[in-house]
């Protein structure tokens, strides 16, 4: 298992590097550029576009720019242009020459545009937020699409069944912006009123999250904050995790209903086992692994793909720092959130790996 894991390891390797070439390529072909924001406003003048060109080295060959933002190299290392422009060399080789302090290599994002923010440092504060959401969406969707699949396999075609699959048809084809608007509307409107309509705490009674303040009054009255933070995540939670149940129920009871009729469980079931042992310890385990497939596919889809939810409910996550940095265009920002998703992809499928030996013992590696 251990050389397993380093194996896959050393092979993530070249992945998350063509993942860079592939984040860097799309955002610099993005129509305008870095410097669209500037664009429509009438108040930069074009020197200070020209210096703003220049600041982030836009005016490099590209190769230069995305190894200065990987942290390669260094166009601005003494010496090295004097040396290879006198001895007539392409004028780009003192970045590869000199080597870099800073970038993605160095654990340096670089810095925000729009609000001149570490980038790190900005992601890692709505980090936290969008844990909370997709941990707590992750939880509730993984319970009751295991339980309601299984339930559903063991009594095929019964009422239950059928509830269950018409639950899954409508869930499954509802659009999740469209979700969270009615529930807004039921919950949070003129009629019950009895739920926040977003954010993730109530600024009569709490300070804002993620500040000092916060913290403080946390500490002093954890009951009261726990309760109230619950409240606020009743509505998008249930947006999150009705689409997600509705699907992979369906995929749970698909793949049981598969399972039961295996040989292994027919033989198991004619030496007299209890059924309750049939089911969880030789059909359940084994129904599970494509299962834990398809889980650690939509994981990182919890944390980065809730950018509809959280912008809907105004959560501080993730997401709708990405809808934000998408309509400021700022390039560093997007750079970042997209490089920590594919880490996180390719760190949920090693995961996925690893639980198939947990759930099935035969699995050797």
């Amino acid at each position: 298992m251990t050389k397993y894991i380093i194996r896959r390891v050393i092979q993530a390797i070249p992945v998350l590097f063509g993942i860079t070439v592939v984040v860097y390529a799309i955002l610099l072909a993005a129509p305008g550029g870095p410097v669209q924001r500037f664009a429509n406003n009438p108040r930069v003048t074009d020197t200070q576009r020209l210096a703003f060109i220049h600041r982030w080295g836009l005016d490099q060959p590209i190769p230069v720019q995305y190894c200065r933002w990987m942290g390669i190299c260094n166009p601005d290392k003494d010496g090295l242009a004097t040396f290879v422009s006198d001895q007539g060399l392409p004028n780009f080789l003192p970045t590869f020459l000199g080597g870099g302090d800073n970038g993605v290599l160095h654990g340096d994002l670089g810095v925000s545009i729009d609000t001149g923010q570490v980038v790190s440092d900005r992601i890692m504060a709505s980090l936290l937020p969008t844990i909370i959401l997709a941990g707590t969406a992750l939880i509730v969707w993984v319970t009751f699409a295991i339980l309601l699949g299984t339930l559903a396999a063991l009594r095929p075609y019964s009422l239950f069944d059928q509830v269950l699959t018409i639950f899954t048809y409508v869930g499954f084809a509802m659009p999740t912006f469209w979700l969270g608007i009615m529930l807004i509307y039921t919950f949070s409107g003129p009629g019950l009123n009895i739920l926040p309509a977003g954010g993730m705490t109530s600024p009569r009674i709490s300070p804002p999250f993620g500040t000092n303040d916060y913290w403080a009054w946390f500490s002093a009255q954890p009951i009261k904050a726990i309760l109230d933070l619950g409240r606020h995540l009743i509505l998008p939670v249930t947006t999150l995790v009705v689409i997600s149940i509705a699907g992979d129920s369906r995929f749970v009871r698909g793949s049981m209903m598969e399972t039961l009729h295996m040989d292994y469980v027919r033989t198991a079931k004619a030496k007299g086992l209890k059924a309750r042992t049939v089911t969880f310890k030789h059909a359940f385990r084994n129904a599970m692994l494509p299962f834990i497939t398809n889980v650690a596919l939509e994981l990182p889809l919890l944390f980065t793909g809730a950018i509809v939810t959280e912008t809907i409910f105004s959560w501080p996550g993730i997401g709708r720092l990405t809808i934000q940095s998408t309509n400021q265009f700022d390039y560093p920002m997007l750079m970042g959130i997209l490089l920590i998703a594919a880490v996180a992809t390719v760190f949920a499928n090693l995961l996925a790996d690893i639980a198939y030996a947990v759930v099935d013992p035969r699995i050797k590696y």
